[in-house]
């Protein structure tokens, strides 16, 4: 029994803790949802809830205040009125019940009862407290079989043989009824009491009804006047102040065409009308402003796309926001959507490594310029300059993006090598021969009385070689200069059979003493050529030059002009004449052939022969390159070389010569 009744202790108190718990959790959720509706209306209804709830409570404060006035003095009067009744009774009925004349009061009472309505009840006790007579009820009435004893408790507090009546009131369900104890005293000898019932002022009761009613009528009048105040209040007042607020933030949003279309007159009306011409005009401004906005954009765009340099503009997160198409193009991002993605996802490996960190930097404010110079192997290997600035607002307090510039310096970068290479190279041939010469003259002078006729012949005619190779060189690089420094050179007609015997009759004792056999074969009715006739000759001289150079003794060296023929070449041949100069040399490697018309760029120094300055075979580009033409070569090693190019055709002379090669062309030897 004892663990029952614990298992049922146990199960008891479980469920009173679950029921407190869930109890618990329903009055949160209780608060929680009253919390959430409350928060749901706006300021406006909240405002008005709270004064509607301040008046209400005023009001109920008053109307219970008049009530509880009202109350009170009923209350002090039907005291007063009790007391003097209770007064009255005792003083007539006190003698009576003392000479034990009991018929003669229940007679008076009688009387004194019907006679007056503010008389609740009248109850006569013996001193102690049993009743014998009462009102409106008396002892005959109650007694039967079983005699009934009534007796009356009388308050605490009653003093019992005082002269002044004792006052006290109950609640009753038809109102406050006040009751009177009177002492009956006669001669100074207590007899009992006299208790009378007085009944509520009927008045007062009604006034305090009346109160009660009109303050509750009142109360409900003014919740009904909020509540349609407050409806009339939405339909005249709340919804066009909604609907310029709807509309406000459509037009904060960009949203120009928004309209309020609400028929209301007044300060109201007013406000709405302007509101919508306001509209109006930005709705207008916007479009004046996007036509220009979108033409200087055009202009910008335009502007990026056609600078030579790459440019690229990303935000303060990395986002590419424009590209042109020459970082297109360095980059390799043809037909990649770039915009709008983050760069260091696209950018190449190398120039993701170099610039990353920099460009958070730059971002978070530490840094507003870098540049860098970097190696790039992909798509096609170049040098690249990257220079990053900072993009700031327009009271340039803050970051709003990073510009990219992009810079192709690759050939910056050779011509800085070339420029390097160029003056170690010149300065190499200058100091060759000068050196030559000033070691010759110094011997001439410290020993020339100790050297005989024939060695001073000997070095004189050293340093006479000498001083010519250095002469030849400084032509060459003022040459070189001049072609390459853009200088304006007049083109006309120039006699090809001319200006090729005057060549060859240069060089015929040079070929004479190295025994090698020079030819020209030209086309007999070949037409002039435009060209300079000066750069011409040093053209072929250059060329002719190097053929007998590096073209053993028993060689020989041929020079052949012709018009090219339209029908048997393409067209982009016609009306041009090509000059072809082949020798029987040592030929010159596959590996040279790239590099042989670079400055300074010799053949002799891999195959150990006569000495030169390196710069024929760049004079002759640069001049081919004048006259919008091109030098090619073929070549084999021990075979021999082949150089041509062509000229075009003077037009004077285009129209009366006839484009074809002659079968066989005429053969002049020297």
């Amino acid at each position: 029994m004892l663990a029952i009744f614990r298992n049922f202790r146990d199960e008891c108190v479980s469920g009173a803790s679950k029921a407190i718990a869930a109890l618990a959790k329903g009055n949160a959720s209780l608060a929680a949802g009253i919390a959430n509706w409350w928060s749901e209306f706006t300021l406006q209804t909240k405002l008005l809830a709270v004064a509607t709830l301040m008046v209400s409570l005023v009001m109920s404060g008053l109307t219970f205040w008049a009530v509880n006035t009202i109350q009170q003095d009923a209350r002090l009067n039907d005291t007063r009125f009790g007391r003097d009744l209770g007064l009255l009774l005792g003083a007539n009925v006190a003698p009576l019940i003392a000479d034990h004349n009991l018929t003669e009061v229940a007679q008076f009472s009688q009387r004194f009862f019907s006679a007056t309505s503010s008389v609740r009840y009248m109850l006569y006790a013996d001193e102690t407290g049993q009743i014998f007579f009462g009102l409106p009820f008396w002892e005959p009435e109650v007694e039967n079989s079983l005699t009934i004893k009534r007796h009356i408790q009388l308050p605490e507090d009653y003093p019992g043989n005082e002269d002044q009546p004792m006052v006290r009131q109950h609640n009753t369900p038809d109102g406050a009824v006040t009751d009177v104890f009177v002492p009956l005293i006669v001669n100074k000898k207590y007899l009992g009491v006299l208790a009378v019932g007085i009944n509520p002022n009927q008045t007062a009761v009604i006034s305090t009804n009346f109160t009660r009613d009109v303050t509750i009528a009142v109360f409900i009048t003014i919740w009904v006047m909020v509540i349609l105040a407050g409806v009339i209040n939405a339909l005249t007042i709340t919804k066009p102040i909604k609907e310029l607020l709807v509309g406000v933030k459509q037009i904060a949003a960009g949203n120009f065409k928004q309209r309020i279309d609400i028929p209301l007159g007044g300060e109201l009306g007013e406000l709405i009308f302007s509101f919508n011409e306001m509209a109006e005009r930005l709705e207008r401004y916007e479009e004046q402003n996007i036509e220009e906005l979108t033409a200087e954009k055009a202009k910008l765009e335009t502007l990026v796309s056609t600078i030579a340099d790459g440019a690229v503009l990303i935000d303060n997160n990395m986002q590419v926001i424009l590209v042109n198409p020459t970082a297109r193009r360095i980059f390799a991002w043809e037909g990649v959507d770039v915009v709008g993605s983050n760069i260091l996802h696209h950018l190449p490996h190398s120039v993701q490594m170099e610039i990353s960190r920099t460009l958070y930097e730059m971002a978070a404010g530490e840094c507003e310029s870098a540049e860098f110079r970097i190696l790039l192997k992909q798509p096609t290997q170049r040098t690249i300059r990257i220079v990053l600035t900072t993009v700031l607002n327009l009271q340039r307090e803050s970051i709003k993006g990073i510009a990219i510039t992009v810079q192709d310096i690759s050939r910056e970068v050779e011509l800085n090598e070339a420029k390097s290479q160029f003056i170690s190279n010149i300065s190499h041939e200058l100091r060759t021969p000068l050196f030559n010469i000033k070691t010759y003259i110094e011997t001439l002078h410290d020993y020339g009385e100790d050297l005989g006729i024939d060695e001073r012949k000997e070095f004189l005619q050293t340093v006479n070689n000498e001083t010519d190779r250095l002469t030849r060189l400084v032509n060459d690089v003022l040459d070189l200069s001049k072609l390459e420094s853009g200088r304006s050179y007049t083109f006309d007609k120039v006699d090809l059979p001319q200006a090729i015997e005057q060549t060859l009759r240069t060089y015929q004792l040079n070929a004479k003493d190295k025994c090698i056999e020079i030819y020209q074969e030209l086309n007999p009715d070949l037409p002039f050529v435009l060209g300079n006739y000066d750069l011409l000759l040093q053209v072929f001289g250059n060329l002719i030059g190097n053929s007998l150079k590096f073209t053993l003794a028993g060689g020989k060296v041929v020079i052949r002009a012709y018009q090219l023929d339209a029908n048997s070449h393409s067209h982009h041949h016609a009306g041009k004449v090509r000059i072809e100069i082949s020798d029987t040399g040592i030929g010159i490697a596959p590996e040279d052939q790239q590099a042989i018309f670079d400055r300074f760029f010799r053949v002799e120094n891999r195959v150990h022969t006569l000495e030169g300055t390196g710069l024929g075979l760049s004079i002759v580009r640069n001049i081919m390159d004048r006259h919008h033409s091109q030098v090619n070569l073929v070549s084999e090693v021990g075979i021999g070389t082949t150089f041509w190019f062509d000229l075009e055709i003077f037009e004077e002379e285009i129209l009366s010569t006839v484009e074809t090669i002659p079968e066989t062309l005429e053969v002049h030897k020297l």
